[in-house]
């Protein structure tokens, strides 16, 4: 792996694309302060121009490099959850390229917790944007192998460090605002934050969101085949009426058992930490199997959930 690592660290000095692992998903990684490989980020995700990246940092120490005007909060959630799955939305430094942050006057910031992740950012010695190593809109992948089959030769390398911790993408917070207000909820909770920083921490509104952040749009984290989303109650007549329409039906659930119905079953754990790490595999594995239709069982309303939630509602509006 040091090999590796001493390989992939080189491609990026050489202005190459390297996908690489962290504790949240795989990211598609370039030297942040290059625009040419950044640019690169953006044609092989096929990703809108003015969609900002999330730029990784080596460790908490280069905040100070990369944003201004820097808040005590920010240090206090960088003491606390660094490295770890949090970004922070923070105004930008002079030496932020443009092609980062979308041409807004603010950038999101993270200290990865992964091994591989950090080691890479340690030996690069410097700061590598990365959003996930996926189509853009198209659910994240997780393991090296998603980043294979979806993107194949088009990356320069991808750096193998085992199946992603977390499973989704990171909190993101942001601080540009007296206020600090969650922007895309992630493993990282509100109450988790409200601690930290002894202030209420909510879900930003509408005004908030207007900013832009990755994975804010409403349709995203998709598959390719038709998803929708039925509630517990709903769910076997939901089944028997596309199967009644001669649909191949693919059941993603975590409480209900009901293999006596002919659709293929997927089913998760009724924990949200455990569905939340297998979630985009699962939807990965019922994608490539090529239904017509991916029936999803709907995940509890309560706070545990809120980021599962999140990424359903919006794959589910993909195919709205």
């Amino acid at each position: 792996m040091r090999e590796d690592i001493a390989r992939a660290a080189g491609c990026l000095r050489a202005g190459l694309v390297v996908a690489f692992p962290t504790e949240t998903v795989y990211g598609l990684g370039a030297d942040a302060l290059n625009p040419r490989a950044v640019a690169r980020i953006f044609a092989i995700k096929r990703r809108p121009p003015d969609h900002p990246l999330i730029v990784h940092l080596p460790d908490a120490s280069y905040l100070e490099r990369w944003a201004r005007d820097i808040p005590d909060a920010a240090y206090r959630l960088a003491e606390k959850f660094w490295p770890g799955p949090l970004t922070l939305i923070l105004k930008r430094a002079r030496i932020v390229p443009d092609s980062i942050t979308g041409g807004q006057d603010s950038v999101g910031l993270r200290v990865p917790g992964h091994p591989v992740a950090l080691a890479l950012l340690q030996q690069f010695g410097g700061a590598v944007a990365a959003p996930s190593a996926n189509r853009f809109g198209h659910v994240s992948p997780t393991t090296a192998q998603h980043v294979r089959d979806e993107l194949g030769e088009e990356v320069d390398m991808i750096l193998d460090g085992g199946p992603c911790r977390v499973g989704l993408e990171s909190t993101i917070v942001s601080l540009l605002d007296a206020q600090p207000v969650i922007l895309r909820p992630g493993a990282i909770s509100p109450p988790q934050l409200s601690a930290a920083l002894g202030v209420a921490v909510g879900l930003g509104g509408v005004e908030e969101k207007r900013l832009r952040a990755p994975g804010l749009l409403a349709a995203h984290y998709a598959p390719s085949t038709p998803l929708c989303i039925a509630a517990r109650e709903n769910l076997e007549q939901q089944i028997r009426a596309l199967l009644a329409q001669n649909k191949r039906v693919a059941v993603i659930a975590c409480t209900q058992r009901m293999e006596i119905i002919p659709a293929h079953y997927y089913f998760l754990s009724s924990d949200p930490v455990s569905y939340a790490h297998d979630l985009y595999a699962t939807l990965r594995a019922a994608d490539a199997a090529r239904y017509d239709v991916l029936l999803l069982e709907a995940v509890p309303e309560d706070e545990a959930w809120l980021a599962v939630r999140d990424r359903l509602t919006r794959a589910a509006q993909a195919h709205q």
